[in-house]
Order: C-alpha cells, then sequence, then structure tokens
C-alpha cells in the first residue's frame, strides 16, 4: 500500500505547492508581466519572497499559521512551481482580456 510521509503532506500541500504567499506573489507578478519568458522569473520570486517572509514571521516569535515538516531548500522547488503556474494563469487570462 503506497502512504505519504507527512513531509511529502508539507510539500504537495499548503506549505510548499500551495503557498498562499507565493501564490498571491505569483500573481501579482504574472499580472505585471509583459513578456511569457518572465513567468519564470515570476515563479523564482515567488518562492525566494515566500520563503524570506516565512523567516521573518519565524523571528517575531509568533506562532506559524501553517506548520510544516521539511526546510526551505526542500520547499523552493514546489513553490517555484506553484508560484510559476500562478503566474503564467494570470498571464495568459490577462493576454485573453486585451
Amino acid at each position: 500500500m503506497f502512504t505519504l510521509s507527512d513531509t511529502w503532506i508539507d510539500l504537495l500541500g499548503f506549505s510548499g505547492l500551495f503557498n498562499p504567499i507565493a501564490l498571491v506573489i505569483g500573481i501579482y507578478l504574472g499580472w505585471h508581466a509583459n513578456q511569457a519568458a518572465k513567468i519564470w522569473i515570476a515563479g523564482f520570486a515567488a518562492a525566494i519572497l515566500s520563503l524570506i517572509a516565512e523567516a521573518a514571521w519565524g523571528f517575531t516569535g509568533l506562532p506559524h499559521i501553517i506548520s510544516q515538516d521539511a526546510g526551505a531548500l526542500a520547499m523552493f522547488p514546489f513553490r517555484f512551481v506553484g508560484g510559476a503556474a500562478a503566474a503564467a494563469i494570470v498571464y495568459h487570462v490577462r493576454r485573453l482580456r486585451r
């Protein structure tokens, strides 16, 4: 029987792929992108900025809203994909509206 560990559930859930901060950053940068090549930049920025925001939140001493089991290096590729996908969807929606 195939079951996912808690780390994989975190990576494929709200801590990784569907991280709200990374998605919002990807949506914003995808909306303002004027070339399709900038979608990759939006995904990279979404991953980096969401990890920085999460680390800054941790320094405040307040409890994390979304707990995670994996580290930043494990989260990066999943947040990159989530942010780039959000940017690509918004970029194409904006192009269709023009």
